[in-house]
Parts: structure tokens; C-alpha cells; sequence
């Protein structure tokens, strides 16, 4: 069985929703929701917290949490650091970068992001949601697309802008991405040690970073409700998917 550990970057601060990690979802916090689905899988896990109400309440869920108090630009990097500090010892395989932000990150998705990063030669591993049409979302610069190829499993390029463009003027099969990354250990080194590049500045993907490198990115295809949780409104949304 392969040695991966699970990582959450999980900060207090945000412009759009401050205390994000410990908004209640019916009535629960969504950490505790974030922690479900990662013990869920089966892998090592923490929490990489910057916030010592976020500690203390995954600390009250007997879950692992781990401090990283830096200001760091992303959440990779972010994680790199939580890797070198408290786990370089541990010789994992993988190491996964799940967003503290999408509880509806099930189990059954994250493993399967793992099962087949094993099974590729990828530095990295993401994930994508094929999409037919819908003119509004395709052309929304806050929906990532993943220039994807299905013949080679590779990211080619992820863009805010609408791509791949269609000369035909029907819009066709397009990929939203799923912000969630697998890391081979020695790739995510690397990664950390790399100044942001242009293109990443330009459309603020820390994924663009990797890409300019020459670090190649996979992509499993997931069939999954995509709705993370950016501002207060979206508690709502996400409880109706929940149905709890």
C-alpha cells in the first residue's frame, strides 16, 4: 500500500470571508468536514494551520493539526514547509494538497487522484471535471479551465480565460479544474524552491509555476459537484448539496 499523506492548508485570514475554516455547516464547522473526508481515506493526515482557534478546534475533533505561521503566497508552498518540518522523516510517496475550503472533497475522489498519480509518471497530479456548453461558465475567468489532453492524461495549461477556443463558434467538451494536488515528494521540493513565474503572476495559478518549470501535471477526471466556499453566501449552497 503507498505511504501518502494528506495536507490542508487551513488560514484564518481571508478578504472575502475571515474565519472561513470555522464557518458551521449544518451546524458543524466545515474543518470537521474537511477532517471526515480525510480520515475517510485511509492516509495520514493534518491540518496546516497559521491560527490558534483553527488549532483548538481540530485539536476538540481529536484530529492532527500542525503549525505553519508564515505568510506564504500558496498553499504548496505552505505545505512544503509543513512536510519538511514534521514529516521529512516519513518517506511518503505522495503528498496531497487538499483545499480546506471544498467539503464536498469526498474520500472516493481524493483516492482515486492517488490511485492513479501511482500509476502515472507525472511530477504532479490534479484533478478536472469534463463540462459540455454552458456559454456563462466557460467564459467566467473565476472558473479555472484545464487545457487537457484524454489521449496522454496531461494538463497542458490551466487558464481563467475561455480555452480551448472553438473555431465552429459551438462551444465542445472543455475542462473546469479541481484544485486538489498530488505531489511526488522530491516534485513538491522543487516546487518550494521556485520563484512565481510570469504567467502564474498574470493569471494567479500557483499550477502555471510548475508548468514554467517543466514539471508535468496529470489529471484524473472527476464526476463530482464542484462548489467550494469563497464567500458567506455559499454556506447555503453547500448545505443544499449536503442535504443534511
Amino acid at each position: 500500500m503507498a505511504n501518502v499523506l494528506i495536507l490542508v492548508p487551513s488560514r484564518y485570514g481571508s478578504s472575502r470571508f475571515p474565519g472561513k475554516p470555522l464557518a458551521l455547516i449544518h451546524g458543524k464547522t466545515m474543518v470537521s468536514y474537511i477532517v471526515a473526508n480525510c480520515q475517510q481515506t485511509g492516509f495520514d493526515y493534518a491540518i496546516v494551520t497559521d491560527d490558534d482557534r483553527i488549532e483548538n478546534e481540530v485539536k476538540s475533533l481529536g484530529a492532527n493539526v500542525v503549525r505553519v505561521d508564515e505568510d506564504v503566497e500558496t498553499g504548496s508552498e505552505r505545505i512544503a514547509l509543513a512536510l519538511e518540518r514534521y514529516f521529512a522523516d516519513k518517506n511518503y510517496d505522495l503528498i496531497v494538497n487538499m483545499q480546506g475550503d471544498e467539503p464536498l472533497m469526498k474520500a472516493e475522489y481524493i483516492k482515486k487522484v492517488v490511485s492513479e498519480h501511482l500509476e502515472a509518471g507525472a511530477d504532479i497530479f490534479t484533478a478536472v471535471k469534463p463540462r459540455e456548453q454552458d456559454l456563462a461558465e466557460y467564459q467566467n475567468p473565476n472558473i479555472v479551465k484545464a487545457v487537457y489532453s484524454e489521449d496522454s492524461k496531461k494538463c497542458l495549461y490551466f487558464t481563467r480565460a475561455s480555452a480551448p477556443h472553438f473555431m465552429n463558434k459551438d462551444i465542445g467538451r472543455w475542462f473546469q479544474h479541481i484544485g486538489i494536488y498530488s505531489y511526488r515528494v522530491e516534485a513538491l521540493k522543487k516546487f518550494n524552491t521556485l520563484k512565481p513565474s510570469r504567467l502564474e503572476q498574470n493569471e494567479r495559478l500557483e499550477q502555471l509555476r510548475a508548468l514554467e518549470a517543466g514539471m508535468t501535471i496529470g489529471a484524473s477526471v472527476l464526476e463530482m459537484e464542484i462548489l467550494g466556499v469563497d464567500a458567506p453566501e455559499d454556506i447555503a449552497k453547500i448545505e443544499g448539496v449536503l442535504g443534511e
